[in-house]
């Protein structure tokens, strides 16, 4: 079959709009990214809190959310991060944090980002006296654990602000929420946001762009119908769907893709797969905006600096507040269902990507090794994935 998909495509594109609960969300990543509070709501426990991204937190916002809950804010922080500023023995995901009466901003700031000072280990750090803080462990389920979770969809440190609100104004949370200019959000929305966005990819355009080492390239543009990140397949040579197809997942990697970096095999990664397509005579690689194993651009960057303290690339995502890999593949399945393709040999070493796939209705016929050799630079990073994340090199 030639490389040609825009009629598949368009057949098997899911129709129809963003739902409202969707796009609260989505308006709700913006907001959180721009520093503006969101109202969470949840409705069968009948509880309701405003929440803040603690990376944007400042003492105006402090004090506004003191004022509209009528309650002083609490911080909450992953149990990864807690662990990492020595809170131990804690079996919540998620656990608050009072704060002191004094330089609140800073106090936040300083427990919710490893980056703000310069060694985690030094004595200021220390000076915050973590053992005098009223530690709460939250509700696993809980708002506390949504909210954070949409602070992760919006690329921010998983860190909040926030404050309940009473019974009374849970009652009156429509009129709360106009009477302060807020956005409502429901908490089930949360839980079914990344699936549904996952569900409801289709197909914004394509375009033919021959590539250095695949002149017979087509590039499609896949877009959630909220509006949200977008995602992209290459597909390469003659490709027939009655049969496997050699498929590659890639997680977009700007440091490694683009710049070169040499922290990482990204970028070997990328152009090996292309030449390996090619070489192949056809196949698709999937282009997924899931920089730094989904925790975005700037949280990677921040890692890179904890890596740089000592930490490897497992512990510095884990030190920051996030799991050690946030990725899911469900849009790759999507993408893979639109083009028609329900057999595939994977393109890979991660064998995540095999039990993902496979459980989204992919079959899965083989795991194709994909290695590179290691540099000096990411030697350490290699061993660290076979060791911890159960890479197959």
């Amino acid at each position: 079959m030639a490389n040609k998909f825009s009629d598949l495509e368009t057949a098997n594109s899911p129709a129809g709009k963003a739902s409202p609960a969707q796009i609260s969300v989505e308006r709700a990543i913006g907001d959180l990214r721009r520093g503006a509070l969101v109202i969470l709501r949840d409705a069968p426990n009948q509880t309701a809190t405003v929440v803040q991204a603690a990376e944007m937190a400042t003492s105006m916002g402090l004090k506004m959310i003191a004022q509209i809950t009528g309650s002083q804010p609490t911080l909450a922080i992953t149990r990864n991060r807690a662990a990492a500023i020595k809170i131990l023995n804690q079996s919540s995901n998620v656990l608050s944090l009072s704060l002191p009466q004094s330089d609140r901003s800073t106090f936040i700031h300083r427990l919710s980002d490893p980056t703000f000072i310069k060694d985690p280990n030094d004595n200021d750090f220390r000076a915050l006296e973590l053992e005098r803080l009223t530690v709460i462990p939250e509700s696993p389920g809980g708002i506390a654990e949504k909210a954070i979770q949409l602070v992760k969809y919006a690329r921010l440190l998983p860190s909040i602000v926030f404050s309940r609100l009473p019974l009374a104004e849970v009652d009156q949370l429509y009129n709360f929420k106009r009477d302060n200019g807020l956005l409502l959000v429901e908490t089930a929305s949360i839980d079914t946001f990344a699936n549904i966005r996952a569900q409801r990819l289709v197909k914004a355009t394509s375009a033919k762009v021959p590539l250095a080492d695949a002149k017979n390239a087509n590039l499609i543009a896949f877009r959630p119908v909220d509006g949200g990140d977008e995602h992209l397949a290459i597909t390469i040579g003659n490709i027939d769907i009655s049969k496997p197809v050699l498929v590659r997942l890639h997680s977009q990697c700007l440091t490694g893709d683009l710049l070169g970096s040499l922290r990482c095999d990204c970028g070997d990664q990328l152009r090996g797969s292309i030449q390996a397509l090619e070489a192949f005579g056809g196949g698709v690689l999937i282009y997924l905006a899931q920089e730094g194993r989904d925790i975005g651009l700037i949280n990677k960057l921040r890692a890179y600096n904890i890596q740089d303290l000592g930490a490897d690339t497992v512990d510095a995502n884990k030190h920051i507040g996030f799991e050690a890999d946030e990725r899911i593949y469900a849009p790759a399945a999507e993408i893979l269902k639109q083009l028609g393709i329900k057999s595939v040999r994977l393109l890979t070493n991660n064998p995540d990507k095999l039990t993902q796939l496979s459980s989204e209705g992919v079959k899965v016929v083989e795991r194709v090794a994909h290695i590179f050799p290691s540099n000096p630079h990411n030697e350490e990073y290699l061993k660290t994935k076979a060791k911890k994340t159960g890479h197959l090199f």
